[in-house]
C-alpha cells in the first residue's frame, strides 16, 4: 500500500506541474503572436532608416557642432560619429527577466562570455550593460571571475519595449561612448525567425565606419545621388543618429521579446508533453501494482476457505 500512495502522489505531483507548463505555454503562445506582429511591423522602418542613415552620411564629408547646441550625448552626433582607436567596448546583452524558456538565456550569456573572451585576447576592455533579470543572475559571478563589470542593468524594458525605454538605454552608452569610456558599441540579442526558431545576433552600432559597411551589403552597392539639405546637414544629423541610435535598440529589444516568448512557448510544449508521458508511465506502474495487490486478497481468501 505504501508504494501504491507514493505513486498516487508522484501522480499528483506531475498532474499540478502540467496544469502550470500548459498554462504558461498558453500565455507565451498568445503573446508571441503579437510580438511576431510588431517585429515584423517594426523591420522595415528599420531597414528603411538605416539605408536613409547611410545615404546621408555618404554626402557628407565632415561634422561639426559648431552651429549646433548639445544638451544629451545622443545628440553629440560629431562624436558618436568621429573614429576612435578601440581600446574599450560596451557589450549591451538582452536577456529574459524569468526563466523556463529553454536554452534562452544561457545561450546569451555564453555568446556574450565568448565575445569577451575575443576582446580581451587581443587585449580590449569590455564593459557590460544587460537587460533582463536572468541574464545578470547568470552572469554577474562569470564577469566578476574574468575582470568586467556590470555597468548598468535593465529591467522593465524586456517585458514591455518601448521607444522610450530604447532612447534610455541609447543615451546611457552614448555618454560611455562620447565620454571616451568606450570606443565601440555592440549589442548580443536574438533574431526571431519563427515560433519555433531564433538566433542569437550580435549588432553593430558604433563606430560608425562598419556600420556603413554593413548598409553597403543592405543596399546592394546601388550607387545613389547626393542629397540636398535643409536647413543644413548640422541639424538633421544632430536628428538622423539619435533616431538610428534607439531604433535600432528597439528593434533588438523587440527581436529578443519574440524569440524569448517563442522558446518559452517551446520548452513549455515539451515539459507538458512529457509530463503526461510521466503521468501515463505513473498510472500504468500503479495499475499494475493494484491489480497484483488485488490478486493475492484473493489468493489469500481462496487458500483460507480451503483450509477451512
Amino acid at each position: 500500500m505504501s508504494n501504491l500512495k507514493e505513486i498516487k502522489k508522484r501522480i499528483n505531483s506531475v498532474e499540478s506541474t502540467k496544469k502550470i507548463t500548459r498554462a504558461m505555454k498558453m500565455v507565451a503562445a498568445a503573446k508571441v503572436k503579437h510580438s511576431e506582429t510588431a517585429v515584423k511591423a517594426s523591420r522595415p522602418y528599420t531597414l528603411e532608416l538605416l539605408h536613409m542613415f547611410q545615404r546621408l552620411l555618404n554626402s557628407v564629408r565632415e561634422f561639426s557642432s559648431e552651429t549646433i547646441k548639445i544638451k544629451y550625448a545622443i545628440d553629440d552626433y560629431p562624436n558618436l560619429l568621429k573614429r576612435k582607436e578601440v581600446k574599450s567596448v560596451g557589450i549591451f546583452a538582452i536577456t529574459g527577466n524569468k526563466g523556463l524558456a529553454g536554452a534562452y538565456n544561457s545561450n546569451i550569456a555564453r555568446a556574450v562570455l565568448n565575445e569577451i573572451h575575443e576582446y580581451q585576447k587581443n587585449g580590449i576592455n569590455v564593459k557590460v550593460f544587460i537587460a533582463g533579470q536572468k541574464g545578470i543572475s547568470i552572469l554577474r559571478k562569470k564577469l566578476a571571475d574574468i575582470g568586467c563589470n556590470i555597468e548598468k542593468k535593465y529591467f522593465t524594458a524586456v517585458d514591455e519595449p518601448t521607444p522610450i525605454e530604447a532612447r534610455n538605454i541609447a543615451e546611457d552608452l552614448a555618454e560611455y561612448y562620447v565620454d571616451g569610456r568606450i570606443d565601440k558599441i555592440e549589442i548580443i540579442t536574438t533574431k526571431f525567425k519563427n515560433m519555433v526558431s531564433y538566433s542569437v545576433d550580435k549588432w553593430q552600432v558604433l563606430p560608425i565606419d562598419e556600420v556603413k559597411n554593413e548598409q553597403e551589403k543592405i543596399s546592394d552597392n546601388i550607387i545613389e545621388p547626393l542629397m540636398d539639405f535643409s536647413p543644413d546637414m548640422h541639424h538633421i544629423l544632430q536628428k538622423i543618429v539619435p533616431m538610428y541610435m534607439t531604433d535600432i535598440f528597439y528593434q533588438s529589444l523587440l527581436e529578443a521579446q519574440a524569440s524569448e516568448l517563442a522558446s518559452r512557448m517551446t520548452a513549455m510544449s515539451a515539459a507538458t508533453t512529457n509530463a503526461e508521458k510521466i503521468i501515463q508511465e505513473l498510472s500504468i506502474q500503479y495499475n499494475k501494482i493494484r491489480q497484483t495487490s488485488i490478486t493475492n486478497e484473493i489468493i489469500e481468501v481462496i487458500s483460507g476457505a480451503n483450509s477451512l
